[in-house]
């Protein structure tokens, strides 16, 4: 089972990130990644491993990590796509301006993925998820703000999803949704979580 954890705060997410990640290891998974966004400025930094999350921590481009106070993180089972780190979350639009973990299964993924690409988007994994990344680019060009962007990508979706979406031009930010799934937020006197 997949599992999410989010922080926004005063304090650096990465460490955070992954000690999150780490808890949810119990529930069995595939890959694991993180995405960073800097609050100072929209900057965006992604960071992803199949196996052990040790293996992400150990990762070259994780001791290389920018300054972030804001980030996702995610610990993947394939049920979409071979265990890859294409697969691994996060997940970006074309234009890399929102990036999104999710835990969930879209059903009809295979429809909505089909329709984008006649619409000109370009996929870079296997997985359902990145059907969602996707129909948020599209709210957010025609307009319209986060939430009543991700009301309209997520309204015609069947399925289920815990979601934790950055876009990298609101940086500190991290909006959350759910549809029949479990998702927890939490507040310290330094920041936000949520898993």
């Amino acid at each position: 089972m997949c599992g999410i954890v989010c922080y926004t705060g005063s304090e650096q997410a990465l460490p955070l990130l992954l000690r999150g990640l780490q808890i949810l290891e119990y529930r069995g998974y595939d890959s694991a990644g993180v995405g960073l966004l800097r609050p100072e400025a929209p900057l965006f930094q992604q960071m992803r491993a199949v196996g052990e999350v040790q293996r992400l921590i150990d990762a070259d481009e994780v001791r290389r990590a920018m300054p972030a106070t804001c980030g996702i993180g995610h610990t993947r089972w394939a049920s979409h796509g071979r265990p890859s780190v294409e697969n691994a979350h996060p997940h970006q639009d074309c234009r890399g301006t929102v990036v999104l973990v999710h835990n969930g299964d879209i059903e009809d993924h295979l429809l909505w993925r089909t329709r984008l690409k006649t619409r000109g988007h370009t996929f870079r994994s296997e997985t359902d998820t990145e059907v969602i990344a996707h129909l948020l680019e599209e709210a957010r060009a025609s307009g319209l703000d986060p939430v009543a962007a991700i009301r309209a990508a997520l309204k015609d979706l069947r399925g289920t999803y815990a979601l934790g979406i950055m876009f990298v031009d609101i940086p500190g930010t991290i909006y959350l949704t759910k549809l029949s799934g479990s998702l927890i937020i939490g507040k310290t006197p330094h920041g936000m979580f949520a898993v």
